[in-house]
């Protein structure tokens, strides 16, 4: 008999790990794009003396560091268990990539406001603007080649999962695309925020205009920072998947032979595309040894099968809440 596609939901959280490969190179491309960016960035906002584009430097910077910690978490997160870590090292991806969130809170956001409020308060010498839309114009190609790459794999997960690039996007483990996405669209936005305040400088001869754009970005990367760091941390610390995978989960080990109920049931991601799930299995008062031993190997086969990021299954052949009850020990007399 065929087995049923996995469905959507159930695939947002269970990427395939071969498409480690695939992430590794969008966070590449990212990252040279960056490099480059920054340099360019950089010399633009001393010849024009512009603040946006200095923060936008700082921005582009922030990003390169970024993909270096992404680059770095793909990496050690993919590697095969051991014997002090039997379930694998997945998790430590979601530690680098938060490190990367901080990195754009510090080097990016910080210095943004840093260097908006200094000109909003203390003015700045206007220089020659032509060198900086010059830069722009050409970040703007870059990133938007890095930002297509990344949608590209974003939505080609979502076509293969029958879902939403949107959806994919609020819901996936593998955040390193996610922040790479995420960073990109950002930075598009933050060149059009350095543009506006040169060209309002310009126009109107007040250098708050491009104070106003560096803090602005320094919003904004505020913002892209604190929405991957909640996503990130949630993950290290052991994320559940949501309701709707939980009961697909509970309804596949409920329709086995001799099973009456479960009760409880318990689900860690423990990396991109990795799952743990244990429950505690009520089974039929005449089910001897032997039922309970094969319905526990036909739930393992089943999970593993049908949800590709199921790597471990515990069943549990006890009714109950799934907590250990434990009398306190009495104080030291």
């Amino acid at each position: 008999m065929t087995q049923p596609a996995p469905a959507p939901e159930h695939a947002l959280l269970a990427e395939a790990a071969g498409k480690g490969a695939e992430s590794t190179g969008t966070v590449v491309v990212a990252g040279l794009a960056n490099l480059g960016i920054a340099i360019a960035k950089l010399v633009g906002g001393l010849l024009s003396h512009s603040s946006a584009m200095l923060s936008e430097a700082a921005h582009s910077l922030a990003d390169t560091v970024t993909e270096v910690l992404l680059f770095i978490a793909l990496k050690r997160g993919d590697r095969a268990p051991d014997a002090r870590h039997p379930v694998g090292y997945g998790r430590e991806t979601y530690f680098w990539a938060l490190l990367a969130c901080l990195a754009t809170f510090t080097l990016g956001a910080g210095f943004s406001f840093w260097q908006g409020v200094e000109t909003i308060a203390g003015g700045e010498e206007q220089g020659d603007p032509l060198v900086a839309y010059v830069v722009l114009g050409l970040a703007f190609v870059l990133e938007g080649a890095s930002l297509l790459k990344a949608v590209g794999q974003v939505r080609a997960s979502a076509r293969r999962w029958g879902t939403t690039w949107r959806r994919y996007l609020s819901q996936t483990s593998d955040t390193t695309v996610k922040a790479v996405t995420f960073e990109d669209a950002a930075a598009l936005v933050g060149l059009v925020l350095a543009a506006l305040g040169l060209f309002l400088e310009q126009l109107t001869g007040n250098p708050v205009w491009d104070g106003v754009a560096a803090v602005t970005i320094g919003v904004l990367l505020l913002l892209v920072a604190g929405s991957l760091a909640r996503a990130n941390v949630s993950l290290l610390i052991g994320q559940s998947v949501p309701p709707r995978i939980a009961d697909g989960l509970r309804a596949e080990i409920a329709a086995l032979p001799q099973v009456v109920d479960v009760p409880f049931l318990l689900t860690s991601v423990i990396g991109p595309g990795q799952l743990i799930v244990s429950a505690k299995v009520d089974f039929a008062d005449d089910a001897s040894v032997a039922d309970i031993e094969r319905a526990s190997d036909e739930a393992e086969r089943r999970l593993v099968a049908r949800h590709p990021g199921v790597r471990y299954v515990f069943l549990d052949p006890t009714p109950g809440d799934g907590r250990a009850r434990a009398e306190a020990h009495p104080p030291d007399a």
